[in-house]
């Protein structure tokens, strides 16, 4: 980041420091004046309450900054009346896929995760793994979603 950007940030600190610092000048040089010495207090009063009422009025001002407007937009889709579903057996056999594969993919399709599947089949969580990469070899897909994909599309899972 450089010093252009960081100026940039942080000018309203910048600013408000040089604000400060002028200030503190300008008392410094109206301190050797003789009505400052005999009136020092009161202006010294008058000159902070000056400072906070414009800070009370800049902090106002950014806490009351409208907010973006988040717009809804509702519309009507239109979803086809889902057919019933019919196993693709000759896709199954083609693809070599076993009984188990099949529940494997379906319980993939419903979104289980592989600890849940192996519970669910009451087999070991390492069988799920092999499944699982079986039925990736036998689909050419990498992914599990891909996986869900493709069984959907040849008719193997609802």
């Amino acid at each position: 980041m450089g010093l252009r950007s960081a100026l940039i940030k942080n000018k309203e600190v910048i600013l408000y420091g040089a604000c400060l610092a002028l200030l503190l000048f300008l008392l410094r040089w109206f301190e050797f004046r003789f009505l400052i010495l005999s009136n020092s207090l009161e202006i010294y009063i008058g000159l902070i309450a000056v400072v906070f009422m414009g800070l009370g009025i800049w902090v106002a001002l950014k806490l009351a900054k409208p907010k973006k407007e988040t717009i809804v937009i509702e519309k009507e889709i239109y979803i086809p009346a889902q057919k019933e579903f019919t196993f693709n057996e000759s896709e199954a056999e083609r693809l070599g896929l076993s009984k188990r594969e099949l529940e494997v993919l379906q319980l993939l399709s419903e979104g289980l995760s592989n600890a849940e599947i192996a519970e669910r089949l009451f087999v070991s969580l390492n069988t799920i793994k092999t499944h699982t990469s079986k039925i990736f070899e036998k689909l050419e897909v990498k992914r599990r979603t891909q996986a869900v994909e493709v069984g959907k599309r040849l008719g193997l899972i609802a």
